[in-house]
């Protein structure tokens, strides 16, 4: 008798729950627990910050695998031995070989003596004729150009402009303006005398070599040429720009704007090569065919690398950088496999796609999208994209029940409109739309994976929570994910995902905002 009960109510609990609408049952299945387990391991020490084509971003590809494959979802890549999860692929990291500057017998060395200003590449040694121009400055009131033919040579002048103990940075003594009327004038290359102590300099070559090591450039193809600047530049200690010109470096200190300095032409060599080595990284995507609109396509993405270690040993395991849009994706996915395997699946078909290389140029979604789209791109209605939904800004820090979307009504009024009902219904965060405008200086439209989809006029919406103190830093740690809110995040992104998967209509694209 007792058995006939328990089974009775087993029965009635699961009518009950079944009773509910099919959305809010898998909504329910998004968790604090699992996000936490998820990214508990995306961000731990032993993935080393997850830099593009590393050790610890593959192993970060094979966890997520695991899970697609546990909870059925399909590969899409074509390979020569069948279908994969991985859109292997190859990216060229731009590193410095051999570099010097000698003047006379005096070897002056790179990443001692002098920085490059810019992607330079001097495969061969090259040699230049010095010529001085004091700061460099020309404009409507002064030229210190004047009565100096620089073409062909290399330029030498001073940091800043002269005011201010020669510490001017704005206006004409930008070293990018500077730079420019060099090269306008012809000049065949150039070097900045930094007016910095010895020990302000030491820390500023430190500073820019570990910047250059952490975000060397990356370029899908192997095209060197287009992306070294034309007319090579470099930043000098002050002891080398006086060798550069013939002058003891006390000398430097006489000039002033519109003061003679008398230095002589001095014959230098110049080698700085640039060398490409190529990477290895994989974008990591699964499949879920949808049931009568399967060749229309909702894609949910999130780039899974970050920044790897610094030159210290440190690790940035960038638990919000993207560990908390990796998860998220991981855990929409695991909802929508639910429902279609409990018969519930969507009418169109989702693509979960992680894509590596943002932090080196949205490298991964350009290849996606331009390279090899394993997806027609006119199957895709509309991209999700989820990055940093894990902390809090200083804008909100009062109050942090809240979102940024950005571009959800840049391509289409539909999808907007669907993002604030879905809103609404759930779990009415505060949607904050502040970086939407098109005059927002930092940008953000442009400045993730969605973007590579936006360009090809496929909708989009952008899940973001803002920059924090520890964006691009050692603290991005897990233990400082707002765990709460960030599953309320994930659940707008799942309620809206499933009315984009299951409308009747395929939503418009009636608009081209900026």
């Amino acid at each position: 008798m007792k058995k006939i009960v328990c089974s009775i109510v087993g029965v009635l609990l699961y009518a009950g729950v079944m009773a509910q609408s099919p959305l809010k049952t898998y909504e329910a299945t998004i968790t604090e627990a699992d996000l936490k387990k998820y990214l508990t391991y995306i961000a731990s020490d032993e993935l080393e910050g997850r830099d593009t084509g590393s050790e610890g971003q593959k192993k970060a590809a094979r966890y997520i695998i695991e899970h697609l494959e546990e909870w059925g979802l399909q590969p899409v890549v074509s390979t020569a031995s069948g279908k994969s999860y991985l859109q292997t692929f190859t990216l060229y990291k731009a590193d410095w070989g051999e570099g010097y500057v000698t003047a006379g017998k005096k070897k002056m060395e790179f990443f001692k003596d002098y920085i490059p200003s810019g992607l330079v590449n001097i495969a061969q040694e090259k040699s230049f004729e010095t010529v001085f121009v004091g700061y460099g400055v020309k404009d409507d009131n002064r030229d210190d150009y004047k009565g100096k033919d620089v073409k062909g040579k290399a330029v030498v002048f001073l940091s800043g402009d002269g005011s201010s103990e020669g510490q001017g940075w704005s206006g004409t003594a930008g070293l990018r303006r500077k730079n420019k009327i060099a090269t306008d004038l012809g000049a065949g290359a150039i070097f900045e005398v930094s007016v910095a102590d010895e020990a302000a300099f030491k820390t500023m070559v430190a500073e820019r070599k570990a910047i250059l090591s952490r975000y060397s450039r990356m370029t899908i193809e192997k095209s060197p040429a287009a992306s070294v600047t034309a007319v090579p530049a470099f930043v000098t200690s002050k002891a080398m720009g006086a060798a550069l010109i013939g002058v003891k470096a006390s000398k430097l200190a006489q000039y002033k704007a519109g003061s003679a300095l008398k230095t002589r032409p001095v014959s230098i060599k110049v080698k700085s090569e640039r060398v490409d080595k190529p990477v290895e990284t994989a974008n990591v995507m699964g499949f879920l065919e949808g049931t009568d609109r399967k060749d229309e396509v909702v894609v949910i993405s999130a780039h899974y690398d970050h920044v790897g270690i610094d030159e210290k040993g440190q690790i940035y395991n960038g638990a919000d950088d993207d560990g908390s849009g990796t998860c998220a994706v991981l855990e929409l996915a695991q909802a929508f496999s639910q429902a279609k395997k409990d018969g519930h699946g969507p009418r169109r078909s989702f693509l979960f796609l992680w894509v590596t290389g943002e932090e080196k140029g949205l490298l991964g979604s350009e290849y996606f999208t331009e390279h090899d789209p394993v997806i027609p791109l006119k199957n895709i209605m509309c991209d999700l994209n989820i990055d940093m939904i894990g902390r809090v800004d200083k804008k909100h820090e009062a109050d942090p029940n809240y979102t940024y979307i950005i571009g959800s009504d840049k391509l289409s009024s539909e999808l907007h409109a669907i993002s604030e009902k879905a809103n609404k219904e759930s779990v009415n965060l505060a949607l904050d739309y502040e970086f939407n405008d098109p005059n927002d200086p930092n940008k953000f439209y442009y400045r993730s994976d969605h973007y590579n989809f936006a360009k090809h006029k496929i909708p989009i919406a952008f899940y973001f929570t803002g920059v924090h103190e520890d964006y691009h830093r050692p603290g991005d740690e897990v233990e400082k994910i707002l765990f709460p809110r960030y599953t309320k995040i994930v659940k707008l992104v799942f309620n809206t995902a499933w009315e984009l998967g299951n409308r009747d209509k395929r939503i418009v694209v009636d608009s081209n905002k900026p």
